[in-house]
């Protein structure tokens, strides 16, 4: 049987649903063979590195494995686009003055999906469901300056304490490099 999504479940025998037929069951599985073997670690909330990583949701973008981070070293929040938002500063905030960062690294890449997308998104959603999204899409054309502005927008933050050190970054998904953006 092909693995399908959570939202459509497949029916067994006799239109039963089928027993671990979704992909949120085939995680469930993998989280109690996972616990099986967990031991508590004995860390708290407060990254060892005392930075927070702001990324794209993309699956392509394997955080932890491109910058050598292991458990417990960094805040990662991740959105599409990697984008700073407002709710992107609310976790930078709290990860600043509640846990301890001080430093921020935000990481777009190369062939983003909101590089195809623009504000009429918002406007079809409104046509098809009859509300429109409080959120803006954040959609770009320029992954760089979209860098610079995220950066911007951290940097003027009047919530976030440390602002010196905040680095921004395009990934590339061919490559797996790291391009710094210049913020000037």
């Amino acid at each position: 049987m092909g693995m399908t999504t959570s939202a459509s479940v497949p029916a067994g025998p006799e239109g039963s649903i089928a027993p671990r037929g979704t992909v949120t069951d085939r995680l469930v599985d993998a989280n109690e063979a996972y616990a099986a073997a967990f031991t508590d670690p004995g860390m708290d909330a407060r990254p060892v590195l005392h930075v927070a990583i702001v990324a794209c949701m993309d699956a392509r973008l394997d955080l932890h494995a491109a910058l050598g981070l292991e458990l417990g070293d960094c805040h990662t929040i991740r959105n599409a686009g990697g984008v700073v938002t407002d709710d992107v500063i609310r976790s930078l905030t709290i990860s600043q003055r509640a846990l301890g960062t001080r430093s921020i690294v935000l990481i777009h890449h190369t062939g983003c999906g909101l590089e195809n997308l623009t504000e009429d998104f918002r406007h079809e959603l409104e046509d098809e469901v009859g509300q429109r999204p409080a959120w803006a899409v954040e959609a770009f054309r320029d992954v760089d300056q979209d860098v610079r502005q995220s950066m911007q927008r951290v940097r003027t933050s009047p919530f976030l304490v440390h602002t010196d050190d905040v680095r921004g970054f395009v990934f590339d998904v061919k490559t797996g490099l790291l391009r710094e953006i210049d913020p000037a």
